[in-house]
């Protein structure tokens, strides 16, 4: 694995993840690190010390949250009720019928997970 270069944390990122402009492995990275997983290059291991415990529990090892439902229904159980809908606050209006499947259904979750961390976190998107 090289090492990691997050893309910042905005609100260009999360349309990025989205409009499906980025790709997967990407996506995957910014979860993992802002839940907390870092990878030790000079173990070629994950660390997961700084993961609470829900996530390191049940996922010692990160998720690859486009490819798993069940990771993806964890992370959207995982947002607080209040920022269920923070995706339509920036202006996505959903993906149109014929032209989505599971995979931009995680991304959505996704990106709704990136933007929950923001606000609880104040990170301006």
């Amino acid at each position: 694995m090289n090492k990691l270069q997050l893309l910042p944390l905005n609100t260009e990122t999360i349309w990025a993840i989205i409009n499906d402009t980025i790709d997967d492995s990407t996506v995957n990275q910014l979860v993992w690190h802002y839940l907390g997983y870092r990878y030790d290059e000079t173990t070629n291991m994950w660390n997961n010390t700084e993961v609470v415990d829900e996530w390191r529990n049940e996922y010692p090892q990160p998720p690859n949250f486009i490819e798993s439902r069940p990771a993806t229904v964890k992370l959207t159980r995982s947002i607080p009720p209040e920022n269920k809908q923070l995706l339509k606050e920036i202006g996505f209006s959903g993906y149109k019928i014929g032209e989505f499947g599971p995979r931009q259904t995680r991304r959505a979750t996704v990106a709704n997970w990136l933007l929950s961390y923001m606000q609880q976190t104040n990170k301006n998107a």
